[in-house]
């Protein structure tokens, strides 16, 4: 059974604009510009007041209806990345051995030690446009920033994923660098 006709809007706030071209949508904001390409998908997204982005989907089955509210999703994130930014906090949890977290390069390499006490050392570098910062107030917790959501939790899951444990009981051994918190830089 196919919808004749799907619409959703985007209120856009004060303070930042959107411009969309051939589904490709730009989001200026005081903490910068994201861009996205959703050219892959088969929906309509134009600016139908100066702050107002509808997305439609004309003749969809229900798969294809679902594109509309991810569209909507994507730029309600890049809304928020501009204006209040993402922070994910990770935190290193350990029975024994101490890990050693340095960040290098402008906060743009995350150098692990002494995991599980192996002698290999973990490099992960950050995605273009996540700074990593350790955390002053708390031990064994730094902190990954950014604006675009997308780069900033891939970058946090690069660096959990760098610390998983090979060839024991992941029940007993649940060392590693875990997010323990995520939320936007600005607070409100």
């Amino acid at each position: 059974m196919k919808t004749i006709k799907l619409t959703q809007t985007v209120k856009i706030p004060d303070g930042v604009t959107v411009t969309v071209k051939s589904r490709k949508v730009m989001v200026k904001g005081p903490r910068g510009i994201l861009r996205r390409n959703f050219g892959h998908m088969a929906i309509d997204i134009k600016m139908t007041k100066p702050n107002e982005l509808t997305v439609e989907k004309w003749f969809g089955i229900r798969k294809e209806l679902a594109a509309v509210k991810t569209v909507c999703s994507h730029v309600e994130n890049m809304i928020k990345g501009v204006t209040k930014g993402f922070q994910y906090k990770m935190r290193s949890v350990y029975a024994h051995f101490p890990i050693n977290v340095a960040i290098s390069e402008s906060n743009t390499l995350v150098d692990i030690r002494n995991f599980l006490g192996e002698k290999f050392n973990r490099q992960v570098r950050m995605l273009p446009g996540v700074t990593c910062i350790a955390s002053k107030d708390m031990k064994d917790e730094f902190v990954l920033e950014g604006n675009d959501i997308e780069l900033v939790s891939r970058s946090a899951a690069l660096v959990q994923q760098s610390t998983t444990v090979k060839k024991k009981d992941i029940r007993k051994f649940l060392d590693g660098i875990y997010v323990s918190e995520k939320g936007a830089i600005v607070k409100e």
